[in-house]
């Protein structure tokens, strides 16, 4: 029986989805993308898991990008498959719910690094490299790539865009790409304590949290409409009470996430 593409771990609240396709740099084949929407998935509907760890197997790649030989195949996905696609575009697109911490164990580049990109926060090895080479196979970073200007100097960007070169790990900070830059035997430790410290929050507003600094980002004047929709279920939550009243008792709150 072959391994999954995709290998979940529990530690606490924290859930890790690790790719695992390291003979192929873990690239990214249809069954791997299925696989990973799925996981963000189950993710979101687990009331006991509060961040998502997305990390790679082996020591070569965290991900390699498309797999471009089921890419030349032309491989119709399965039903299944198309379905965990198009939650994978929900998280391309920084849509999940849930936070999603990156762990680059090694170099992401092509779709590997824009899916690095989708995550919230990334704790990269310090022999990582990242890069959207695309436009030196004739393509274009179709996975959120062409919107990398939202997130650095547009030059810059475009840089990284045109040419097709990689970048180092500690660039990738300077440029705040990545949070944080440790070894690399030290990369999941480091990624699942940042979880932690996330999980240890109020569920409800770190979700309402994320979504609205991710719109703010977007479009300013229906992130101030967004955000006077949704102050209600946040500020009159059990949570809300819950938290003042856990700063009072000098405790640790306990979260129901309603």
């Amino acid at each position: 029986m072959s391994e999954p593409v995709l290998v979940s771990e529990r530690r606490g609240n924290v859930q890790i989805l690790r790719l695992n396709r390291p003979e192929a740099r873990n690239a990214l084949s249809s069954e791997l993308v299925s696989a990973i929407g799925l996981g963000i998935e189950a993710a979101e509907s687990a009331d006991d898991v509060r961040c998502v760890v997305l990390t790679g197997a082996g020591d070569r790649a965290f991900c390699a990008g498309m797999d471009l030989r089921g890419f030349a195949a032309g491989a119709a996905p399965t039903e299944d498959e198309q379905r965990g696609s198009e939650t994978y575009g929900r998280l391309i697109r920084g849509e999940a719910a849930i936070p999603i911490v990156g762990a680059a164990n090694a170099s992401a580049v092509a779709g590997g690094f824009e899916l690095l990109l989708a995550c919230d926060v990334v704790v990269a090895s310090e022999d990582a490299r990242f890069g959207l080479p695309e436009v030196k196979r004739g393509l274009f970073p179709a996975g959120g790539g062409v919107f990398l200007s939202r997130r650095i100097p547009m030059a810059i960007a475009l840089e990284l865009c045109l040419t097709g070169d990689p970048i180092d790990a500690a660039r990738a900070c300077s440029l705040g790409l990545v949070n944080q830059v440790v070894p690399a035997g030290e990369v999941l430790d480091a990624a699942v304590a940042l979880a932690e410290r996330i999980a240890r929050n109020g569920p409800l507003a770190v979700t309402v949290t994320k979504r609205l600094v991710r719109s703010a980002n977007i479009d300013t004047d229906a992130t101030w409409q967004l955000q006077a929709e949704l102050m209600p279920s946040v500020f009159e939550s059990a949570d809300a009470k819950e938290g003042a009243t856990a700063f009072i008792e000098r405790r640790e709150p306990v979260w129901t996430g309603r």
